[in-house]
């Protein structure tokens, strides 16, 4: 990661090396944050943000779960998301708000640790590797299963539960492999250390649903909406294990892994080893949203640009 100029840290913008932690934090000890990732792109319009203010409510939402109680209202959080864009001179960027207990208490059920929000943003390509995109990676599967959603809850985008999606992605890259898939408590296909998974058998799309231990991501809503919008048929049921040894083809999608093909699960080649015409065709609907080809029907995009400025402007 390459560090940007400033930061957004409890109200203010600060120089990126000034935005510290105290040691003693209650969020660095018990994993008590919760955070989001949102792509803003440069497109024909200018930089946009990818379902901006969604990502923000979710991150309010992932809050609410663990009664954390965000104290800023959503929209100075949402134009914060856009302010760490433009004052770090970007088009496109990779951003990052966190909400955590900081230093006050270090009791588990901590009452006095005050909120705490910071949001950065910087540059980061292809998640998975250079070329991923195009080419595809390895996968394997996890010895480590998805958390149950009665031990944590699943659809928080926490701190904490990334302890689990570190094990599967450690595990997979001591194997050799880009990226792990987890299985649930079922062992049912769950999803990748950080992205969601599609796979694609005689014509039809699968991928596990909102109770098989996943969260659910705004880039697997959004391709799942691209595909029926283009006529695709997408069933979004259990998935066994071994559904992933016969699929034609497999993807994973992700704000930060966007939509990057698997071309071997467990080094077993899927479908011809590369990038599959479907995956083809989804990745052409979800790009072309950024380079224009693809016409935002659904309003996932959103100005990073000071809309009052550029009316001043104009």
């Amino acid at each position: 990661m390459q560090p940007t100029r400033l930061l957004w840290f409890n109200g203010e913008m600060v120089p990126w090396e000034s935005a510290t932690v105290h040691v003693m934090a209650h969020g660095l000890h018990y994993g008590s944050s919760v955070f989001e990732g949102i792509r803003a792109y440069d497109t024909p319009r200018g930089p946009m943000g990818f379902r901006l203010t969604e990502h923000v409510q979710r991150l309010y939402d992932s809050a609410r779960i663990y009664r954390m109680e965000v104290p800023y209202e959503l929209c100075v959080l949402v134009d914060a998301c856009r302010r760490v864009v433009r004052d770090n001179g970007l088009r496109a960027a990779y951003i990052r708000p966190i909400v955590y207990r900081g230093f006050g208490d270090l009791g588990v059920a901590s009452v006095k640790s005050p909120i705490q929000v910071a949001i950065a943003s910087f540059q980061w390509g292809e998640y998975l590797g250079e070329g991923a995109v195009e080419n595809g990676v390895e996968a394997g599967v996890s010895s480590w299963n998805r958390i149950a959603p009665n031990t944590m809850p699943v659809a928080a985008k926490a701190g904490g539960n990334y302890l689990s999606s570190q094990l599967v992605a450690m595990e997979a890259k001591r194997h050799g492999y880009q990226e792990g898939i987890a299985l649930d408590h079922q062992n049912m296909v769950a999803e990748g250390s950080g992205e969601n998974i599609f796979l694609v058998r005689r014509g039809v799309i699968y991928t596990t649903p909102l109770w098989g231990s996943i969260l659910p991501g705004f880039t697997r809503d959004a391709v799942i909406q691209l595909a029926r919008d283009r006529g695709l048929e997408v069933r979004e049921e259990p998935i066994p294990r071994e559904q992933l040894y016969l699929a034609e083809e497999i993807f994973f999608t992700g704000t930060a892994a966007e939509v990057t093909p698997i071309r071997a699960i467990d080094g077993l080649q899927v479908g011809e080893g590369r990038r599959g015409p479907v995956t083809r065709q989804i990745q052409e609907a979800f790009f072309g949203l950024f380079d224009g080809t693809t016409p935002d029907e659904h309003g996932w995009l959103e100005p990073i640009e000071d809309q009052a400025e550029l009316r001043r402007g104009a």
